[in-house]
């Protein structure tokens, strides 16, 4: 359990950071195929026999970069490419798992979310991926802030647009990967969206927004997981339940109050 808390903490600061740019930015489909694209990685990785991390983080990169770049050349193609690259990577992960022999607990895991079979050793490769996160957006932060705005108004000032938002697209990445043991990648894009879409009604700098998702993703895993473990529940459906209905009130009350 103490393991599990820590878990969602270090995931909390690394979707309260890059969610932010994500809802900014408006890319939380580009977000979710990158998370679904990650599956054929977790396939190819248990056919391989390698550690099924290093699947996940190839295909998510890997997907990331492919999408960045067709989103900066075609606009139109995007919404095609990412649906198509989406159901590839789970048919090509399906396949592989398919081929593997055994019952593949780890992949399931993965796949749902067990932040109770989290290791000492993920939670150390998890407060790596959160220092390369926030490390790269404090040297990027103007860059990142400009090009989550206005693009276009970003070239013009002489921001390299296209290095800006891949570097972005990898960030996005390896936070889909931090976060698959705590929720799973079936509702990964749920934790990272929720927070800061609530803290963006209360908030306008992107600054506070990023130090209030922080707050709500750590609340959300933290009662998440007490409820779990509670009631025997799955742990990463409790907490998006809880994100979810925390969202669903404040869309009420805002809807009342207007």
């Amino acid at each position: 359990m103490q393991r599990a808390l820590l878990a969602g903490l270090l995931a909390s600061i690394a979707c309260g950071v890059i969610g932010t740019y994500v809802v900014v930015k408006r890319i939380v489909f580009i977000s979710g195929g990158i998370s679904h694209a990650s599956v054929g990685g977790l396939g190819v990785a248990a056919w391989l026999g390698v550690p099924l991390l290093y699947g996940a983080v190839a295909f998510s990169l890997l997907s990331a970069v492919v999408i960045g770049v067709v989103s900066l050349r075609s606009r139109e193609q995007e919404d095609t490419l990412i649906g198509a690259l989406w159901a590839a990577g789970m048919a090509i992960g399906i396949l592989f798992m398919a081929q593997t022999p055994g019952y593949a607990a780890d992949l399931m895991s993965w796949l749902l979310g067990s932040i109770l079979m989290v290791s000492w050793k993920d939670l150390v490769l998890s407060f790596v991926l959160d220092a390369v996160i926030l490390l790269t957006v404090w040297l990027f932060y103007k860059e990142f802030l400009a090009v989550s705005l206005d693009d276009e108004f970003a070239e013009l000032r002489g921001v390299p647009v296209w290095a800006v938002y891949l570097l972005l697209l990898g960030l996005v990445a390896l936070t889909v990967v931090v976060m698959m043991q705590v929720v799973g990648i079936i509702l990964v894009i749920a934790l990272l969206t929720l927070p800061p879409a609530i803290s963006r009604w209360f908030v306008r700098r992107l600054s506070t927004m990023m130090i209030a998702s922080c707050f709500l993703g750590a609340f959300f895993t933290v009662s998440g997981n007490l409820i779990s473990f509670w009631t025997n529940q799955p742990s990463g459906a409790c907490i998006v339940l809880i994100a979810a209905l925390v969202y669903a009130v404040g869309m009420g009350l805002r809807s009342y109050s207007s």
